[in-house]
Formats: C-alpha cells, sequence, structure tokens
C-alpha cells in the first residue's frame, strides 16, 4: 500500500487500540493504580523493567514488587529502614533478582532525595538526542558507588546496541499527551515528537511487513528506523502507531 493507504490503515488501528480497554491487559496499567506523580513515575519505571514474556506474569509481578512498597513507592523509597528490605530478599522476576531490587531501591532513594521528578534523570536541555538522553539516564542510574555490574542488564542504553524497548515504552507513557488516557502524558521537557517507537517482537514483524522497517537486525538504529519512517505519516506523534502495531501483531496476529 502506497503511504496515504499504511497511513489510513494505521490510524484506524491506533483508534481501535489507544482506549481505555487496552489498559487493564496492559503493563500501563500498573502505574494507573496511582494519582501522585512520583508513585506514576516509580511504578511505571517498575512495570516497563518487567516488561518482557507474558503480560499477565508482569503485570502479577509488578504487582507483587509494589505490595513490597506498601503501594506507596514514593513514600517507601524515602522512609525504608533496613528491616523493611529483608522482603525484597526473596524477590524475583526472570532474571531480576533481590540484588538488582535493592539497587533499584538505593537509586530511589537516592535521587527522590534531590530531586522532585524522575524527569531530570532523562537530561538537563531541551535539544538533546533520545540517544543521549538514555546514555544520560543509565550513566546517572549507575553513579552511585558499588553499583552492581549484573544489574546493568536491567536498564537499557544505545551506546550498548538495544533498541531500549523497555524504557522507550516508559518514556511513551510518561511523556505522550493522550486524550484517550492511556499514557499519562505528565513530562513536559521531552516533546512527543522526540520519542522513539519501542520495538519488541510483535511491533518488529508487523512493521518489516508493511516496509517499516529494511534493516537486518533489531537494535538502536532499528528502531530510530521505524520512528523515522512513522514520522513521515505523523511527524507530532509518530509511537502512537505503537498502539496499531503491536495491536495487529499481538491481538490479530497480522
Amino acid at each position: 500500500m502506497n503511504r496515504k493507504e499504511l497511513k489510513s490503515f494505521l490510524d484506524a488501528k491506533v483508534e481501535e487500540y489507544n482506549q481505555p480497554g487496552f489498559i487493564p491487559n496492559d503493563p500501563v496499567c500498573i502505574p494507573h493504580k496511582y494519582s501522585k506523580k512520583q508513585d506514576i513515575e516509580i511504578a511505571g519505571f517498575i512495570a516497563a523493567v518487567f516488561a518482557w514474556g507474558q503480560r499477565k506474569t508482569i503485570i502479577n509481578k509488578s504487582h507483587e514488587f509494589l505490595e513490597l512498597m506498601e503501594n506507596e513507592p514514593h513514600q517507601f523509597v524515602l522512609n525504608y529502614s533496613e528491616s523493611d528490605l529483608k522482603p525484597f530478599l526473596g524477590f524475583k522476576h526472570r532474571t531480576f533478582n533481590s540484588t538488582d531490587a535493592l539497587y533499584f531501591l538505593h537509586f530511589f532513594r537516592w535521587f527522590y532525595q534531590r530531586h522532585d521528578s524522575l524527569e531530570e534523570a532523562f537530561g538537563n536541555g531541551t535539544d538533546q538526542s533520545m540517544e543521549a538522553r538514555l546514555s544520560y539516564f543509565f550513566n546517572l542510574f549507575f553513579s552511585l558507588p558499588d553499583h552492581p555490574r549484573r544489574t546493568y542488564k536491567h536498564i537499557p542504553n544505545p551506546s550498548r546496541k538495544s533498541a531500549c524497548k523497555r524504557i522507550n515504552m516508559y518514556l511513551r507513557w510518561m511523556v505522550r499527551k493522550d486524550e484517550k488516557g492511556v499514557d499519562f502524558g505528565i513530562w513536559n521537557r521531552i516533546a512527543t515528537s522526540e520519542l522513539i517507537c519501542p520495538c519488541d517482537l510483535h511491533v518488529d514483524r508487523v512493521a518489516r511487513k508493511l516496509g517499516l522497517i529494511e534493516r537486518k537486525q533489531t537494535d538502536w538504529q532499528t528502531a530510530v528506523e521505524l520512528t523515522e519512517n512513522l514520522s513521515r505519516l505523523d511527524p507530532d506523534d509518530p509511537v502512537k502507531y505503537d498502539y496499531a502495531l503491536f495491536g495487529l501483531g499481538v491481538d490479530e496476529k497480522f
């Protein structure tokens, strides 16, 4: 199909999937439990980091982790005692274990004692590339002394050739102004047009079928290529098509 036909097709799929009914079965339901900005940020970050594998398992494990935080993540990271950390010693989700959990909590405490919003962890300027923002975040996240190197695997970095699917999804949640109420749009330093489309297995497969990806491998440059092609359909909000591509892949087996 030509560009006009493709845009019409994908716009219709965005309308179909970018709506409140999408929320309950997707990890985005986790931050939707909260109304306080910092709680949304922390809960969303946990859900995004856990987001590989079956969505039901991701959601259940995210709930479990937040229950250990007494379902008040911001207050918990600011006020926990050593005894409050003991339940996390038995936590595990795939390759994410107690070592990773404790470091995440340590970072969150350190950060929120100094900053009001996690948005500030993604660079200081408005003219930074998304690649630079994600590298900045990675370096900041692991700037604390004696950080565990094993935890690197849970924070993607473009410089390590990662497509950064989970962090791009998280940024979509936080940045995109969504009149349908799925994404939160609570951050303002990053423009929606700067976001990079999350490129998971389903999105990658559908995008290739539609001619939106030509690159052989799936890495950061692939996610950039996909987003650039989606920007030709909507330069202001290219990542809205994540809903269409994901829905086509998961629900319609396109």
